[in-house]
């Protein structure tokens, strides 16, 4: 618990994402199989107790910073609602769960399953195997767009440690967001702190509309770390 308070992510003005408190880094490629997606360990990045991520999509040092943002005067002005995720979410209430959806959408995929999406799995989860699907399928998204609850009221959450992992997804042939996991602070440009979540991805192409979150905008315009 001592360790967890110690992470935080600092968004400088106009700036990237800097990472204290000795969070573990790593890459993490979306693999399809079948109608499910998987995340595959990507290439070993260096570890720091402190480091700054690239937020203008420039760096020619991805994921990490190398001043870019300076010399192509990146706005990283955020835009991004500070109400809490069940203000902004809507609800679809099923039989045996319930789920919530902010929008928040990184088109990571991970809400299809084999037997189909998070939403008609709820709509279904009488049955107990697409409850149990449901779950995974809300678990599992990256953005925390999605999160599953149970009858009582109790959201059903992974156990996540504080850690950040840099996404690839080669087949929409694009770098993917930073996932951010393990409800690390998040602190805005401003000094405020964003809701702290399990789950959240941040911008890394510099086009998001949702600044500092990202909206899938890395697919439409391809964006690519190398």
């Amino acid at each position: 618990m001592n360790n967890e308070k110690k992470c935080n992510i600092k968004i400088l003005k106009n700036g990237p994402y800097i990472v204290t408190g000795n969070v573990p880094l790593s890459e993490k490629i979306i693999v399809s199989k079948g109608k499910i997606n998987e995340l595959k360990d990507g290439r070993k990045l260096p570890q720091a107790e402190e480091y700054a991520l690239c937020r203008c999509g420039k760096s020619k040092n991805a994921p990490f910073c190398d001043g870019s943002h300076e010399k192509v005067g990146f706005n990283g002005v955020e835009k991004a609602s500070r109400e809490t995720f069940e203000d902004r979410a809507e609800l679809l209430e099923g039989p045996d769960l319930d789920l919530l959806d902010d929008n928040r959408c990184a088109f990571a995929r991970f809400c299809h399953r084999e037997d189909g999406k998070v939403w008609e799995l709820t709509e279904n989860s009488n049955n107990p195997k697409y409850r149990e699907e449901a779950i995974i399928a809300a678990s599992e998204c990256p953005a925390g767009r999605l999160v599953a609850y149970d009858k009582t009221g109790k959201a059903i959450e992974p156990e996540y440690e504080p850690s950040i992992e840099i996404l690839q997804d080669p087949e929409k042939e694009a770098s993917g967001p930073i996932f951010v996991k393990g409800n690390i602070p998040i602190e805005s440009s401003e000094g405020y702190t964003y809701e702290i979540r399990n789950r959240v991805t941040l911008c890394r192409c510099g086009k998001t509309r949702n600044r500092p979150f990202c909206d899938a905008t890395h697919i439409s315009m391809n964006y690519t770390d190398n």
